[in-house]
Order: C-alpha cells, then structure tokens, then sequence
C-alpha cells in the first residue's frame, strides 16, 4: 500500500519535516516560495517519491534532507524549478546514507530551466557512509533543448504553444498527479 501526500505553497518559505513509516509518494507544488524539506525514511524498506516543482519569480533557495535511517529503503526526488525572470533559484539537494544503513538505493534528479537571464545554481549532495548503496545524482540548469523546439514547430505549432507543451511536461512531470489537487499551480503554468 502507497501513501499519497499534495503540498502546495505559494509565496512563502516553509518548513516540511516527514517520519517516512510506509512507501509514500509527494507532490510539492510551490510558486514563487523557497524553504526547507527534512525527510526520514524511519522503516525499514519503505520507498520514497518525491517530486518538487517550482515556479520561481524572484530570490529563493530550497533546501531537501533525505536521511536514510533504516536499512533497504529507497529515495528517488526530483526537483524540478523554472527561473521565470532575472533573479536565482538555488536547490541544495541532500541525500544520506549513515553507515549503519544497508542496501539502501539514493537518487536525485534536479533540473532549472531559466526562462531568461536568471542565476540558478543546483548543489547535488550524496553524503554516503556505506558501500552497500546504489546511489545517482544529476544535475542541469538550462533552457529548453531548441532542436526539441524547432521539431514541435515542424508540425504546426506555434513557438509559444511548443513552449508551454514543454512547460506542463516538465512541470507536471508524473502521470498519476491528480491535476484537480493542483489547480492553481496548472494555472500558473498558463501564465508564464
């Protein structure tokens, strides 16, 4: 059985701290907010999904601790932020493993699109002290792939209308979100 969790903020910052007991999947949808995420997995064997997806306006930082205290638990995140205007977006992604956790798997995939001249910075930490561990991070501050861009606009869509099929792929980016817990930030995407 699978525990579903939504958070939604939207000019704040925030602090969220989790006790991981059962295999647990989170949506944290934020506009405009930065904050903090502390993360247990506190039984052994549970899996973690976590999915941040940011729209950013101005200066904020977000800050995700996934501790591993229990032997054979699984962490994938994925965060995903667009830096709409000039300012920075930065992520500090942790994800640890103490020695005394075993057969633990520990990824993180963490990606900024800056719509303009923003300053983003991304720090993906596996702070690993076992090496029983399958652990990966990656890591891309960019734009959109213009070759994606100039293939969507070969089949008659527009610029502006490829842009925001990439923009809810990638904001919205699992397919079992129930877009009606998430209004308001699907309508947000529209206004970018």
């Amino acid at each position: 059985m699978s525990k579903t969790i939504y958070v939604f903020n939207r000019d704040e910052e925030k602090e969220y701290h989790y006790n991981i007991t059962e295999d647990t999947v989170i949506y944290h949808f934020s506009i405009n907010s930065g904050g903090k995420v502390d993360i247990h997995l506190v039984t052994e064997g549970v899996s973690l999904y976590y999915y941040y997806n940011n729209i950013n306006y101005s200066e904020h930082t977000f800050m995700i601790d996934v501790v591993h205290d229990k032997s054979h638990t699984h962490s994938e995140v994925f965060n995903h932020g667009v830096n709409v205007g000039s300012d920075s977006l930065t992520y500090y992604v942790n994800g640890i493993v103490p020695k005394t956790s075993f057969k633990c798997i520990c990824n993180q995939e963490n990606q900024i699109l800056n719509l303009k001249d923003g300053k983003s910075t991304i720090w993906p930490n596996l702070l690993i002290d076992n090496y029983d561990v399958d652990s990966n991070h990656g890591a891309y501050i960019g734009k959109f792939n213009e070759e994606k861009i100039f293939y969507m606009m070969s089949r008659g869509l527009s610029y502006e209308e490829a842009n925001r099929l990439l923009l809810n792929g990638f904001l919205l980016n699992s397919d079992s979100i129930d877009l009606n817990q998430i209004s308001d930030f699907v309508e947000e995407i529209e206004k970018i």
